[in-house]
């Protein structure tokens, strides 16, 4: 039998690739976002690519009442997820803690803590009950470093590191694997959110050196998951060889 496997924030990026990675695994794949369009394309994708059984789910996860809706909609075996993967992220803004931008706080908060706590409360009862699951948290090196301008984004992904540790503890007495993978520069949509649209300013991050892509991080994720059920990674920190810290790089 198939596991069933939920990805939050898979319209793009390492949700999307983690998607596609997991289905070509054995998984069958729940995949939820905010953009219809492209859920509907990744789903119809992965069906035809893997023969995996895909359901969409539409909603924001800074929403707790979207979030409860969508996630008791699902019946039967859909029901029984065994490896959540909790990537719904954003950094948005660049200012200094001064002049930073209370909207952007809000936003990176809700969507990289709120978020990620409102998931994981609707579906770590049914893991405990079974006495069996697997939940991932997508951080990043931000949240073991930080760096000038990054307060709200670095701190929220300190919280998502504490919050891996905390709830590996209160999970353990039911035999459920909490770990987190923590990236550094990957080439995603993620600089572009930051930049509000910005293209110049995204592509400019990126200039002068290889970054990670999407797949790197999704090919991480599902070796986290493959484990044996001896071995639970706690955490991974990936760089690319061309980036050393949050602030040191080689660009040619």
């Amino acid at each position: 039998m198939r596991k069933i496997a939920l990805i939050t924030g898979a319209t793009s990026g390492i949700g999307k690739a983690t998607a596609e990675t997991l289905a070509s695994h054995g998984y069958d794949i729940i995949i939820t976002g905010r953009r219809t369009d492209l859920l509907n394309s990744l789903a119809e994708t992965i069906k035809n690519d893997t023969g995996a059984e895909v359901v969409t789910l539409t909603f924001d996860v800074r929403d707790l009442n979207l979030v409860e809706k969508a996630i008791d909609s699902l019946s039967g075996k859909w029901a029984d997820i065994d490896l959540l993967v909790n990537n719904a992220g954003l950094a948005v803004g660049i200012e200094p803690i001064h002049q930073g931008i209370i909207d952007d706080w809000e936003r990176m908060i809700d969507t990289n803590i709120k978020g990620l706590l409102y998931i994981s409360r609707k579906i770590s009862p049914r893991m405990v009950a079974r006495k069996s699951g697997h939940i991932i948290n997508v951080s990043s090196v931000a949240g073991h470093e930080i760096y000038p301008n990054g307060a709200a984004y670095c701190g929220s992904k300190h919280a998502v590191k504490a919050i891996t540790k905390a709830m590996r503890m209160d999970l353990l007495p039911y035999g459920i694997k909490v770990s987190s993978v923590s990236p550094g520069m990957v080439d995603t949509e993620f600089s572009l959110v930051r930049f509000k649209g910005d293209q110049v300013r995204a592509d400019n991050v990126y200039k002068g050196l290889t970054p990670l892509y999407a797949n790197d991080i999704a090919e991480t994720i599902l070796f986290i998951a493959t484990r044996p059920a001896t071995v639970n990674i706690e955490d991974m920190i990936i760089l690319p060889t061309d980036q050393a810290s949050t602030r040191d790089f080689r660009r040619r």
